[in-house]
């Protein structure tokens, strides 16, 4: 097999989602406040692999730099939130990703 077709677990190597990992954390926040933590779980669980801190963190540091998301302090932990600026950017992702992918839910399987 190619290295290019060669799979760890179910996850291909040649497919890459790296650039789903804020719409990712924009779509699991809009059901609830989460540390990141819990996104890393919810994301990777999505993904079919482990998220470090070193992916997760800086992301989430990105998005609230950009005002799309913000968080509250519990102790240690940081819970993050859209914010509504977040909440419109979601939105339009939503649509902008409809438009690219319409056709092909009758060949996604969960």
């Amino acid at each position: 097999m190619a290295a290019s077709s060669k799979k760890r677990g179910s996850t291909p190597v040649y497919i890459e989602l790296k650039g789903f990992l804020s719409f990712f954390i924009l779509h699991e926040l809009s059901h609830g406040e989460l540390s990141g933590d819990e996104l890393a779980l919810r994301i990777g669980k999505r993904k079919g692999s482990i998220l470090t801190p070193g992916t997760i963190y800086p992301a989430l540091k990105r998005l609230k730099k950009k005002k799309l998301l913000f968080y509250r302090r519990e102790g240690r932990k940081k819970y993050y939130s859209l914010t509504i600026i977040g909440k419109k950017e979601l939105m339009r992702l939503y649509k902008i990703f409809g438009a690219c992918f319409s056709g092909l839910k009758s060949k996604i399987r969960r």
